[in-house]
């Protein structure tokens, strides 16, 4: 067995802080407000799922390359804000097209894949639609999604429309977040 071998120095570290680490891509400036690790709460409906209210956090990081990550971990709280348990998982990237365009590729921990195309809609907003939906054989059915991220007061809000299980797109949730790093 081998001795784990430490990092090399010159590897860039992912950071969610545009004053640490490796300096942002340019071609990832029309993202730079996402960056930092977001927390807060949200609420969501569908016709298939009672409603609910959940807690969440989204982590946008970079390395130095033309790409955001995001990470995003969810859970289910009761009505006085209590855990209750584990919910949606997300990971992918952010990458730059040209101008303020940009496409995001996110797996979530329910065998769903989504391919979105983006834009850049003013400095502190960006709007996603699914350009192509993958699913492992024992996902439920998405057929599409609709995407509104902004920053409004400092605060990161969004709202996801959602195309499933034989509904047409509706909403289905959104939430603000709170910078915490």
């Amino acid at each position: 067995m081998s001795a784990l071998m430490p990092l090399p120095e010159e590897l860039p570290i992912d950071t969610v802080d545009v004053r640490e680490g490796p300096e942002i891509h340019p071609q990832m400036l029309a993202l730079l407000p996402l960056l930092g690790v977001w927390r807060g709460e949200g609420q969501g409906d569908y016709p298939t799922i009672d409603g609910f209210r959940y807690g969440q956090e989204i982590r946008f990081w970079h390395d130095g390359r033309p790409f955001l990550g995001m990470q995003t971990r969810s859970w289910i709280m009761d009505a006085d804000g209590a855990f209750v348990r584990p919910a949606a998982r997300e990971m992918g990237f952010w990458r730059p097209g040209s101008g303020d365009d940009f496409e995001v590729v996110l797996a979530h921990q329910s065998g769903v894949v989504e391919v979105f195309v983006g834009t850049a809609r003013t400095t502190t907003s960006w709007e996603l639609t699914t350009d192509v939906v993958a699913r492992t054989g024992s996902a439920k059915e998405v057929n599409g999604n609709h995407r509104l991220y902004g920053i409004v007061e400092g605060d990161l809000m969004y709202a996801m429309d959602m195309a499933a299980v034989g509904q047409q797109l509706q909403p289905h949730i959104s939430a603000r977040l709170a910078r915490v790093q």
